[in-house]
């Protein structure tokens, strides 16, 4: 089993730059791929990114492509989303979760089964 902590919310403006955390207890931390969705307000959970357990194969919503990157410090047991160029749009709460499947990524909340509590990310225009 593995618990999963986010950090790094916060309130910004348009265009600055928010880099997410997510500490992951346990020593099988390198056994899973990782992932983080967010929920915008009144709206339903989605999927943002996803990094396997090598960070080899990574996979990313199309709306953060190019100012998003998931990354991961296996030593550490950290996932980290780095997000740039932010909008009003990338406003929600961000959650981390687990997949117990290390190789392949995936894009469903119910491919994962671990998740965080969440952070607020609130971008002002």
């Amino acid at each position: 089993q593995v618990q999963l902590v986010e950090s790094g919310g916060g309130l910004v403006q348009a265009g600055d730059a928010l880099r997410l955390s997510c500490a992951a207890s346990g020593r099988t931390f390198r056994y899973y791929t990782m992932g983080w969705f967010r929920q915008p307000p009144g709206k339903k959970r989605e999927f943002v990114a996803a990094i396997n357990w090598g960070g080899t194969l990574t996979d990313y919503t199309d709306s953060v492509k190019a100012r998003f990157t998931i990354s991961r410090d296996n030593a550490k047991t950290t996932v980290f989303l780095q997000m740039n160029s932010l909008k009003p749009e990338d406003t929600a709460v961000y959650y981390c979760a687990a997949r117990d499947d290390r190789y392949t990524i995936a894009n469903r909340e119910n491919d994962y089964k671990y998740w965080g509590q969440g952070t607020q990310v609130t971008v002002s225009s």
